[in-house]
């Protein structure tokens, strides 16, 4: 058995699956709006600033940031369309991770952090 080959049949899986396929639909509809296009790679980049802030020393975003970041949440949720696309993303990532614990567990690696982080 080929690790790599078992690698790309369940990214095969995992692109053919019911979530991913709909999560693609919702995001092609999201996206399909010039507004909610700017909003959402504006949305995204503060989201992963926030996240590399969260994991760096300083722990903590620029208010004006982490502001901009919650008012864009807000009128990005009252879209219908956007709000499906950003909840199917959230339970993708959800999926994605409990696949990468199950992997990390099976090759006897932790990337738990301590307690006390």
């Amino acid at each position: 058995m080929n690790i790599y080959d078992t690698a790309h049949r369940l990214a095969g899986e995992i692109r053919a699956s019911e979530e991913c396929v709909r999560l693609r639909e919702l995001r092609e509809r999201a996206y399909a709006d010039d507004t909610n296009r700017v909003l959402l790679e504006e949305y995204k980049r503060l989201q992963l600033k926030l996240q590399m802030s969260m994991a760096g020393a300083a722990g903590q975003m620029p208010g004006e940031d982490m502001q901009r970041f919650q008012q864009l949440a807000s009128l990005l949720y009252m879209n219908s369309d956007v709000q499906a696309y950003l909840l199917a993303e959230m339970q993708m990532q959800k999926t994605l991770a409990d696949v990468f614990k199950i992997l990390t567990e099976a090759a006897g690696v932790s990337f738990d952090l301590p307690e006390n982080a």
